[in-house]
């Protein structure tokens, strides 16, 4: 089994995710990382399912957005990886392929469906969203009845970790909103009308990174990577 991942910028949060989606026995599981820097779009040739993971703001060019923003990247965006993992899903969409997009790759799954974000969450917001010196907030999250999370989780609420600043404004064409926070902040997206197409869900935390916190609420992390990887076999024994 090979799964294309997104290059999230560092390697030490990249590794991150690699031990999350490879489990305690991830023997038949290679992770194939996928970046612009690599110009490697080609090897989602060879891929059996992809993972967009988490980074810097996606620039409001995709949008409609203002450049002009709190809390704007000091380094600037990265163009070239917002193009290139739109690439990347839609190469993952026309072959069928499962899809899980993560914080930034939730953001991204809706931004590419035409949808748009709020640019930042304000004082308020941050305080409960935005982590800080790179330790993760934790709050609530509320989970849709009739959802495909809720049918992965098997609960109806939950705590997940929490690190961004920004968060889904209108929705991406043929989304539905499948989580919330306590606050009301949108927290996971999945399709409207799944007849047909392939498996897709955005999240807003980072189940990569929740047993660093030890995170009791197992069905947040745990569960989407076994539905995630249940997924992907489901679809290899098709072929």
């Amino acid at each position: 089994m090979r799964i294309g991942l997104t290059y999230t910028g560092t390697a030490i949060k990249h590794e991150n995710y690699v031990r999350w989606l490879r489990g305690e026995d991830g023997a038949d599981i290679e992770v194939i990382r996928l970046s612009a820097e690599d110009g490697n779009l080609r090897e989602m040739e060879v891929c059996d399912g992809l993972v967009l993971s988490g980074g810097v703001d996606i620039d409001p060019d995709y949008y409609g957005g203002n450049k002009e923003y709190v809390k704007a990247p000091v380094g600037g965006w990265n163009p070239e990886r917002d193009a290139f993992e739109g690439a990347a899903l839609e190469r993952a969409r026309a072959d069928g392929l499962p899809i899980l997009g993560v914080c930034r790759g939730l953001q991204l799954i809706n931004v590419c469906l035409q949808g748009s974000l709020i640019q930042d969450l304000g004082t308020a917001g941050d305080e409960m969203h935005e982590n800080v010196e790179g330790v993760d907030k934790r709050h609530g999250v509320n989970i849709e009845d009739g959802s495909l999370l809720r049918e992965i989780a098997g609960v109806g609420s939950g705590e997940a970790n929490s690190a961004h600043h920004q968060s889904i404004d209108r929705l991406g064409k043929g989304l539905r909103i499948n989580c919330r926070a306590v606050d009301g902040t949108i927290e996971g997206i999945e399709w409207v009308e799944p007849a047909g197409k392939s498996f897709l869900l955005g999240i807003q935390w980072h189940p990569e990174r929740m047993y660093l916190n030890r995170f009791a609420d197992v069905f947040l992390y745990s569960a989407i990577r076994e539905r995630f990887i249940s997924e992907i076999i489901k679809l290899k024994g098709l072929r």
